[in-house]
Formats: structure tokens, C-alpha cells, sequence
């Protein structure tokens, strides 16, 4: 960094992505991110949620945060997804690609995505 102006650069291209993170959405997108999850690729699954949050423009109903250990290693990387009066959905064994599924069929279309929830996995 050589300058305030540059330090302003990267704040404004990041800021979207904090909003994101800490925003009061009713839908609440939870990755599980202990060592387990982050070995076993939950950081990609994280920054696909953010992004195509940030993309689908759905950034003032949903926010994607980050937790530690959800207790269900085996199945990692788990995403779970509350909902005001909704029971909670958990996606089990994600990477970037179910991740932008969901982002597109859930979080923007309404429908749980059957295939990649702890009761399919199970």
C-alpha cells in the first residue's frame, strides 16, 4: 500500500462482501468453518455463498457468516441455512459448485435442494 487513495480502493472493493457477512437478513447462511471444515474446502464453499449472495443481489435479506465446529466432521463442509419460521436446513459435503446451486435454488428460488442436505447424506 502506497497511499490513502489506495487504501480507499480496498476498502470500497471489499466492503460489499463485510456487508454481506454482517448483514441482518431474515435468512441466516452459516459455514462451518473448524479446522475439519477448512481442510476439508470450506473456505471456497464461504466465498461462493458471499459472492453469489453479492451477485443475485440478496445481500438485504441474507447474511453469510462463519461459525467454528458443528459437530459433524465426516460430513464437512457444512453450511447451515436458518430462516424466520422456517425449520433449518443442513448441507452437508459442499464445494463450489452446490454452492452456487443453492445460492440460486434456495436463497433466491425458495426450494431446498433435497440432494445435498444431511438427510440425503445419511
Amino acid at each position: 500500500m502506497k497511499s490513502l487513495a489506495e487504501l480507499a480502493a480496498i476498502r470500497e472493493k471489499m466492503q460489499s462482501k463485510v456487508v454481506i457477512r454482517e448483514g441482518m437478513g431474515t435468512i441466516r447462511v452459516v459455514v462451518g468453518m473448524a479446522t475439519c471444515g477448512i481442510a476439508a474446502g470450506a473456505r471456497p464453499v464461504l466465498k461462493a455463498f458471499t459472492e453469489g449472495v453479492n451477485a443475485q443481489g440478496l445481500a438485504d435479506k441474507v447474511s453469510v457468516t462463519q461459525t467454528g465446529c458443528i459437530g459433524i466432521c465426516q460430513y464437512e463442509p457444512v453450511v447451515e441455512i436458518f430462516e424466520e419460521g422456517k425449520e433449518k436446513v443442513t448441507y452437508v459435503k459442499l464445494d463450489e459448485a452446490k454452492a452456487k446451486e443453492i445460492v440460486e435454488k434456495h436463497l433466491k428460488g425458495g426450494q431446498v435442494v433435497t440432494e445435498y442436505t444431511i438427510g440425503a447424506a445419511n
